[in-house]
């Protein structure tokens, strides 16, 4: 009996012990790789589970690249950017530096224009002009001698000024400060003084202007004598004595002109014929300019000789001094030399057009003005010479020996009197002005040889 029980529980115990060892079997199986199976650490549960697995794998290589970031949207106004993308509280500021609102691209461009408008608007320093340089300067240049440009677009390096009493001369209008020149131009007017008077053909020289003590264009009265070659004779015979300051100041000229074409007797003579002759003959001479009436009567007074008429020219103004012009000087490699006279005495033709240009025109009866059909447009004014219009060595001429130009424009104006003599009708008409190059071109052409 006992027996059986234990048959029985063997039995059981094996029936038990069967499926345990099908479920190892199976595991075993299951951890060894056949043939054409799948790889390692995956399992088999059909079509369905495969296509699962492979979506999962999937996702996690995507898994592994993090999606790009959306671009900010830009906030609607401050408050939205700030509570977007909150910052650390900054430091108070003043009311100017608080950010204003974006303004739209019409707006904001139409804001430039009306700044640029306003900047055009405001006044732009003005530029000061070559006269306020030169015209303010007291001393030379401290540096060689030489002429620099054209005797109406130059300076003057290395001027000296010739005395204000010499042997023979004397200096009028000394409250210009005009007394100066090239040392060849200084030389020559103490030369024609010594020997004019030693041959007591003419009692003494009046000098009127030269130049500046640097050249450069004047404050008033001459478009030349820029170079420090250039000279004012008065046709006024020198007092025998030694004039005083106020006398130099006031005293005028006199004028040599009777009427348009022909000269005073009562004023002029035999002395201004040699006076004018003597310095015409001197080599370096190159032009003498007086009226045409005056270059009439130098012609008719010459005799035989008249070889030293051809620098005699006529121009307009010149019926109370000759202007006495010198050629480049040596040294002077930047100077501008004039065309050589033309051939001649210029007796002729020239001169009997020139005394046309200066005859006064007749009387023409009163026409009634017709009205204009368009509004005349005023004549712009010529612009000044300014430092950057002179050649390029005028800078350093300006600077020589430490002198400070000046920064700021200032009104400077010549309070001295005008060597012209007043008052004479005479000269009214008979020296008029010349013409403005606009209306009379050709005479232009022909004045710009003189």
């Amino acid at each position: 009996m006992a027996i059986t029980r234990r048959i029985d529980t063997c039995k059981a115990f094996a029936r038990l012990l069967v499926p345990l060892a099908m479920l190892s079997g199976s595991a075993a199986a299951e951890d060894t790789p056949l043939a054409g199976a799948e790889e390692p650490g995956r399992t088999w549960h059909g079509p369905a589970t495969a296509a699962a697995e492979a979506a999962a794998k999937q996702a996690e290589k995507e898994a592994l690249v993090p999606p790009l970031p959306k671009p900010a949207e830009r906030p609607a106004d401050a408050q939205t950017a700030k509570a977007a993308d909150p910052a650390p509280a900054a430091p108070a500021k003043a009311k100017d530096a608080t950010p204003a609102k974006a303004e739209p691209a019409e707006k904001a461009d139409k804001k430039a224009g009306k700044d640029k408008e306003k900047d055009n608007d405001k006044p732009k320093k003005p530029v000061l002009t070559a006269k306020q340089l030169f015209g303010t300067v007291k001393s030379g240049a401290p540096l060689a001698a030489r002429a620099v440009g054209w005797y109406s677009k130059g300076c003057l390096a290395g001027g000296k000024p010739i005395a204000v009493d010499g042997p023979g001369w004397q200096v009028m209008r000394l409250s210009r400060n005009r007394n100066w020149g090239h040392p060849d131009l200084v030389a020559l007017v103490e030369r024609l003084a010594r020997e004019t008077t030693k041959a007591k053909e003419w009692p003494g020289l009046l000098v009127g202007d030269m130049s500046q003590p640097r050249g450069g264009p004047m404050i008033s009265g001459h478009a030349s004598h820029q170079v420090g070659l250039d000279a004012d004779i008065w046709l006024t015979p020198m007092p025998d004595r030694k004039l005083t300051r106020r006398e130099r100041e006031d005293m005028s000229a006199v004028s040599m002109l009777k009427n348009a074409g022909e000269v005073d007797p009562k004023a002029w003579g035999e002395g201004q014929v040699k006076l004018i002759k003597r310095a015409a003959s001197y080599s370096k001479v190159e032009r003498i300019l007086v009226h045409p009436a005056l270059k009439k009567a130098l012609c008719e007074a010459a005799g035989t000789d008249r070889a030293w008429l051809s620098k005699v020219r006529p121009y307009f103004g010149h019926y109370y001094h000759f202007h006495v012009r010198i050629g480049c000087p040596s040294g002077s490699s930047n100077c501008q030399s004039q065309p050589s006279v033309p051939g001649g005495d210029g007796c002729g033709a020239e001169l009997t057009d020139w005394l046309k240009r200066v005859a006064p025109k007749p009387k023409q009866p009163p026409v009634a003005a017709k009205p204009p059909t368009k509004p005349a447009k005023p004549t712009p004014k010529k612009p000044e010479l300014t430092l950057a219009d002179l050649p390029a060595d005028c800078r350093t001429v300006l600077a020589a020996g430490g002198n400070v130009p000046p920064t700021e424009p200032a009104v400077i104006v010549d309070k001295s009197k005008n060597a012209a003599p007043e008052n004479d009708m005479t000269v009214r008409t008979a020296a008029p002005e010349p013409p403005k190059p606009e209306k009379t071109k050709d005479a232009t052409a022909k004045a710009s040889t003189n």
